[in-house]
């Protein structure tokens, strides 16, 4: 039976390491106009009268209007689970028609839809004569968009879609999990009108998300959050943007990481490697399908040199060896066939060297059939 091969991937351009840079700087002058020297170590706590939330969240969530260029942001709980959710609450009632992509949806996003009743109609964003034609009827107010890739193959470009929509009078909520700071503009940097994506996914604190766009549906999102217990407190927003400080420099390197790896797979470094793809499944990273089907075994034998054993957050603070591990669960939804085949690998704060030797020795372990051997011998661990 043949081997099926991993899908030409069409991976999303990311920010160069100088352009990278810039924009942490502008972040910074963006702190420097809404904080004063000495809130920068306070924050306060609870519902502030006339505000509604913490003053010190209220300022991190000008900071951050301010930096992607929205109306309003607002910070919530439940990370891009929770944007996402607070987002399309405030944007689409049950029953509504919500035009989404031809593809297998997120599994949190589909609790989502499916909690908010909402009808999904589906649309191949790849195709913009079908995209053209579902907007013609004009039978919707809002689309959803997810900026990295639900499919493999998955090849529109999220900018252009977003303009399709526009000029049919339409708005869109877009998930940008996995693509603020990594690519040249999001969503609401592209005219969406809400950017939905996880703090904590930018070394922040667990569980803090942002939705940031159009002043009424952000207002609207702030109305519905009005309990105490349901606010981003002001030590959590302050200690998100803290992260976020670094976060575009450490991206960007990241991303050079994983075209460096990618490169040497390809040019046969590492035996067993059958092919390689660069491709946004979830976070941006290296597709490997392996000439023997040990894809199921082999995160867990990575983890013995070093390597991550599962994910986090994809990007969390928590997240620095680099990570082997199963396609994504729409990944396999919509090609299950790459299961035994195929692993994404993150480098996260590693370089190529160290990835690619956890790889050769993993794949050594793995063919002297050594499942339940410890640490690497050569190393001494």
């Amino acid at each position: 039976m043949p081997v099926t091969r991993l899908p030409e991937t069409f991976p999303l351009a990311t920010i160069p390491l100088a352009d990278a840079v810039a924009r942490q700087f502008r972040l910074l002058e963006c702190v420097a106009a809404r904080f004063e020297g000495p809130q920068l170590f306070e924050a306060d706590a609870g519902v502030v009268p006339g505000l509604g939330r913490p003053r010190t969240t209220a300022r991190v969530e000008a900071v951050l209007a301010e930096f992607l260029g929205a109306e309003d942001a607002a910070l919530v709980q439940g990370a891009g689970t929770g944007a996402i959710r607070a987002a399309l609450g405030a944007a689409v009632s049950a029953g509504e028609p919500l035009l989404i992509h031809r593809a297998p949806v997120y599994r949190s996003t589909a609790v989502t839809l499916r909690g908010l009743g909402v009808q999904c109609v589906e649309a191949d964003f790849n195709r913009p004569r079908d995209l053209k034609e579902a907007l013609a009827g004009g039978r919707f107010r809002f689309a959803y968009v997810q900026h990295t890739r639900q499919r493999l193959g998955d090849s529109y470009d999220p900018g252009e879609v977003l303009a399709a929509c526009a000029a049919a009078g339409v708005r869109t909520v877009v998930d940008d999990n996995y693509a603020v700071l990594r690519v040249p503009a999001c969503g609401v940097e592209l005219g969406a009108d809400a950017s939905c994506f996880s703090l904590f996914k930018l070394h922040g604190p667990e569980g803090v998300g942002v939705v940031a766009g159009a002043r009424d549906l952000v207002g609207r999102v702030r109305r519905d959050n009005y309990s105490g217990g349901g606010q981003v407190q002001g030590q959590q927003a302050l200690d998100a943007l803290r992260a976020l400080t670094h976060v575009p420099v450490m991206w960007a390197l990241q991303s050079q990481v994983t075209r460096e790896v990618a490169a040497r797979l390809a040019a046969g470094e590492v035996p067993g490697v059958a092919e390689v793809r660069i491709a946004n499944a979830q976070d941006r990273c290296v597709l490997v399908r392996l000439e023997r089907p040990v894809a199921r075994e082999l995160p867990a034998v990575t983890a013995r040199f070093g390597a991550a054993p599962y994910p986090v957050g994809c990007n969390s603070r928590y997240e620095i060896a680099p990570l082997f591990y199963r396609l994504s669960a729409s990944s396999l939804e919509d090609s299950p066939e790459l299961a035994d085949r195929a692993v994404r690998i993150n480098p996260m704060r590693a370089g190529a060297d160290l990835v690619l030797g956890i790889l050769r020795r993993s794949l050594v372990e793995l063919d002297r059939g050594g499942l339940g051997r410890g640490r690497d011998r050569e190393g001494g661990r």
